[in-house]
């Protein structure tokens, strides 16, 4: 069974920029679309970008199109996602999810093994 780990939360003020990784356990990395989900309080549990398999396609919710980035390490076992202008509006935990779907998809029930999330905060 496949397991997450996220890091590289923080708190940044707005326009700056952070990354955040998923480093996964397990020799089957390769075999799952990776996505990145956030939930601020309050609210529900979001998408945000998915990979495939080869990281190619990819695929973002339209509120970060243009300043996230989603991209993988199978070598590594990794995911990433490069967080540039963000903002206040940015702020959630943010997980990490594998699904065994070939494509990539934004819904939350596509995905079958979460990380334990990692806290990103914007201020104003």
């Amino acid at each position: 069974q496949l397991q997450l780990v996220e890091s590289g939360g923080g708190v940044v003020q707005a326009g700056g920029s952070l990354r955040l990784s998923c480093a996964a356990s397990g020799r089957t990395f390769s075999r799952y679309a990776m996505g990145w989900f956030r939930q601020a309080p309050g609210k529900e549990r979001e998408f945000v970008a998915v990979t495939s398999r080869s990281n190619i396609p990819t695929y973002y919710r339209d509120s970060v199109k243009g300043r996230f980035t989603i991209s993988r390490d199978n070598a590594k076992g990794t995911v990433y996602l490069q967080m540039n202008s963000l903002k206040f509006e940015d702020t959630a935990v943010y997980y990490c999810a594998a699904s065994p779907r070939t494509d990539g998809c934004s819904d939350y029930g596509c995905y079958n093994i979460w990380g334990q999330g990692t806290q990103v905060t914007v201020s104003s």
